[in-house]
């Protein structure tokens, strides 16, 4: 009998055991992240300078919530599109100039420059923050990397590329178009303009005509080879033109938000919604990669920042003062009532997600694209 009582008793006790080591476990590793984080604040004040260099969004905007609560650290922001900003930073870089400690720039700048030429640090240890780390509040539940290794470059933005066409509305019938097939139809041939697509504002464009299947090279070739559209770097003269019904559609006017501003003002312009064509929508990260350089003159600040930008407050600034038309942060536990329309992932549909790390490779679609060009 005594024997069946000491069995008994060793058995509550493991039972015990297991309900309390994993609670243990688990307020030991919340007050180990609590230390970290505040060792890092700690350093990063005694640093006292964050440099941030970016494109595509309004940093200073977005960071006046960041310089109020961390207003020891003085912050300075470099802003230029995004292929000028990697030529100055690689060019610091053969200098011995470390400037920047964070990067936030399109998936191209980041995959194809800074990446490719081992410029940037892994961010993936740097987040620190439990709301950051909990991947639940994130599209598609997990974070999302879009380098190889997945853990250099961190996709912020997850938008709808439903509007990378648009129309004169005096010129189009936007019910003629069920596919991407249709663009290609005779009675627009020279009636289109387009972003240059060697330029690096049509990385994403490219992309999904480029991997999916029910387009590739085929689409490509036709598309700038027969179709005789007019090619511009400058998004607001093609909004223009395109508004004044010089040209009856547009690739990529919206570049830089150029189409919303003009709509703003009244203009007779619309997006053709790609979403609910034969090939379906796609989604990209739109300019939002985040990436932590090597050699960071001030890490701690880099790695303050960093966590900051991903919380829920950080990126709720994103949305809502980052750009005209609001881009759609892949968190997806913040309100999305600031996100342009047709930014917005609609629930129920199904999307083909640029952001990963297999559809980087923009070579061979440039090598594409060009051959097409020289041959016209």
């Amino acid at each position: 009998m005594h024997f069946r009582i000491t069995v008994r008793a060793l058995v509550v006790i493991a039972a015990l055991s297991l309900c309390v080591e994993p609670r243990t476990n688990a307020l030991g590793a919340q007050a180990d992240r609590q230390n970290d984080w505040d060792t890092t604040l700690r350093a990063a004040e005694s640093e006292g300078q964050l440099t941030i260099y970016g494109c595509c969004y309004d940093y200073d905007r977005i960071l006046e919530g960041f310089k109020k609560k961390f207003h020891k650290i003085k912050v300075a922001t470099v802003a230029q599109p995004g292929g000028q900003l990697s030529s100055k930073i690689l060019a610091e870089r053969r200098g011995e100039k470390y400037l920047p400690d964070v990067v936030g720039a399109g998936a191209n700048t980041l995959h194809d420059a800074l990446y490719t030429a081992r410029a940037l640090a892994p961010l993936k240890p740097a987040l620190i923050l439990p709301e950051v780390l909990d991947q639940t509040k994130w599209y598609e539940r997990e974070h999302r990397y879009i380098d190889p290794e997945r853990q250099y470059i961190f996709a912020f933005v997850a938008n709808s590329q439903s509007g990378q066409v648009s129309y004169n509305v005096d010129g189009v019938n936007p019910a003629e178009f069920k596919s991407y097939w249709d663009l290609l139809a005779p009675k627009w041939k020279g009636k289109m303009v387009s972003l240059d697509p060697t330029s690096f504002g049509m990385g994403a464009a490219l992309q999904f005509l480029y991997y999916n299947p029910e387009l590739g090279a085929a689409f490509i070739r036709r598309l700038y080879g027969e179709m005789q559209p007019a090619l511009s770097r400058d998004a607001r003269q093609m909004t223009d033109w395109l508004a004044s019904g010089k040209y009856a559609l547009c690739i990529r006017c919206t570049a830089g938000g150029e189409v919303s501003k003009a709509k703003r003002q009244g203009l007779r312009i619309e997006y053709l919604d790609s979403d609910n064509w034969k090939e379906g929508g796609s989604s990209s990260a739109a300019g939002g990669t985040l990436g932590l350089m090597s050699r960071a003159p001030h890490p701690n600040a880099a790695k303050l920042f960093i966590n900051w930008f991903l919380s829920r407050e950080g990126q709720i600034a994103m949305q809502k003062f980052g750009r005209p038309d609001a881009h759609n942060s892949r968190r997806i536990d913040i309100p999305k009532d600031d996100v342009d329309p047709y930014n917005r992932l609609e629930p129920g549909k199904k999307y083909f997600d640029l952001a990963k790390p297999e559809f980087q490779d923009l070579a061979p679609i440039l090598k594409l694209v060009k051959e097409v060009l020289q041959t016209k």
